[in-house]
């Protein structure tokens, strides 16, 4: 992509807010999932990346960035609609970690359509599976090896929010996903697992250029919002870092907006 995606975040200071806790990020070899593990491990903790097969040179070089930090990452090759698979995920993050604190579902597939009558039965089950049936997933599996005080965290999107007309399948799913969180969240507080949710709006990741839009949308990406420009996904992580922590040991199901100056809902 040109530009690249920024995901180092050189200004951002590790406080071992996570330190000796581990965290298992589902597409996390790129784009927020990438700048998510990078921070967390500056913040002190182990990270587990899950990611398709074909991304595994991206999949290394998250690795490579988490290893400067000073801490552990296992790969995790294979797709998250399969429930085996994110089971088996969950079961070896937890052991070669020795403990799983963390549970980012992050993977998501999108793709542009004009209209309704385009989005065909395959690419709205890939959709569906990807973006929520992979999130249900991976948070049942987590929830054997979870303590009290982890947390799940859920990447929705201001799509979920108001909509895309472009995006039918997409924003539907990510709609599920701000119910999924909220109802989780109450579902697990007897356990001590917080549950939250953060809502980009539009954010420069691999998913804008390969979601089927034409190249002069692709140009003006994200100029609406009012600070007029994408957001980057350095600029999300944070709210991640804040989220896994004992700091927001006071927040559950919650959505927290990074949008642009784009009010949510």
């Amino acid at each position: 992509m040109t530009p690249r995606p920024r995901y180092e975040a050189p200004q951002y200071r590790g406080s071992a807010k996570l330190a000796g806790k581990a965290a298992l990020i589902t597409g996390g070899d790129s784009g927020i999932g990438r700048a998510v593990a990078v921070l967390f491990a500056r913040e002190g903790a182990d990270v587990a990346i899950v990611y398709l097969s074909p991304e595994q040179r991206d999949a290394e070089d998250t690795r490579s960035a988490v290893e400067a930090e000073g801490q552990r990452c296992e790969l995790l090759p294979g797709d998250v609609t399969d429930p085996a698979f994110c089971a088996r995920a969950i079961k070896t993050a937890a052991e070669k970690f020795g403990r799983l604190d963390v549970l980012v579902n992050n993977a998501a597939y999108q793709q542009h359509q004009a209209s309704l009558e385009k989005i065909t039965n395959e690419q709205l089950d890939r959709t569906f599976r990807t973006n929520i049936y992979g999130y249900f997933y991976m948070a049942r599996a987590a929830l054997a090896y979870l303590p009290a005080g982890g947390a799940i965290i859920n990447t929705g999107s201001i799509t979920g929010l108001e909509g895309s007309e472009q995006l039918l399948d997409y924003s539907a799913t990510k709609g599920a996903i701000h119910a999924f969180t909220k109802s989780l969240a109450s579902n697990l507080l007897d356990k001590g697992i917080r549950v939250n949710a953060v809502a980009p709006g539009p954010v420069w990741t691999p998913l804008q250029p390969s979601g089927g839009q034409p190249q002069e949308k692709v140009v003006e990406f994200g100029k609406n919002v009012p600070l007029k420009r994408p957001g980057q996904p350095v600029e999300c992580a944070p709210v991640y870092v804040l989220l896994a922590s004992q700091e927001a040991s006071f927040i559950t199901g919650e959505t927290y907006g990074v949008t642009g100056g784009h009010m949510l809902p």
